[in-house]
């Protein structure tokens, strides 16, 4: 007699309308691939919506800096020309560019020294870090 599942009476058959260890197994796996695909087809879908979401987002903020680049110009030449009411033009122009090659000379040494600031760890500085981490694994395997 089979272990599948209940039988008819004498026959040795399943009773019609019941479906097989195998078949149940079967079905179990098909719906599994079918779930699998699409939570595959549902995650490239909604990547697909962000990697727009991010493009858009890159690009109005390029825009933005655009527009913030100009509106800067726009106030150094409204500075020269409110200089150049008090003074020649080519003066007025002069003073400007001397005030912003001074902000730019400040904020270079600024960025420099923050720059050597987070300078990597020397060669000797990462062996010494290798080699603690190390003792450290030995002596926690050892406990």
């Amino acid at each position: 007699m089979s272990t599948a599942g209940p039988q008819h009476l004498g026959t040795g058959q399943q009773p019609p309308g019941r479906p097989t260890v195998g078949e149940l197994v079967a079905r179990i796996s098909d719906q599994f691939s079918r779930i699998l695909r699409g939570e595959l087809e549902l995650i490239q879908v909604k990547a697909a919506a962000k990697a727009k979401k991010v493009g858009a987002g890159a690009a109005m903020f390029a825009v933005a800096g655009l527009l913030g680049f100009f509106a800067l110009a726009l106030l150094i030449t409204t500075a020269v020309l409110g200089l150049a009411e008090a003074l020649p033009a080519w003066l007025s122009a002069l003073i400007v560019a001397v005030v912003l090659l001074v902000i730019a000379g400040i904020i270079a040494l600024v960025g420099k020294k923050m720059l050597q600031s987070g300078e990597a760890p020397s060669a000797e500085e990462t062996k010494a870090n290798l080699k603690a981490d190390l003792d450290a694994v030995k002596k926690g395997l050892s406990s």
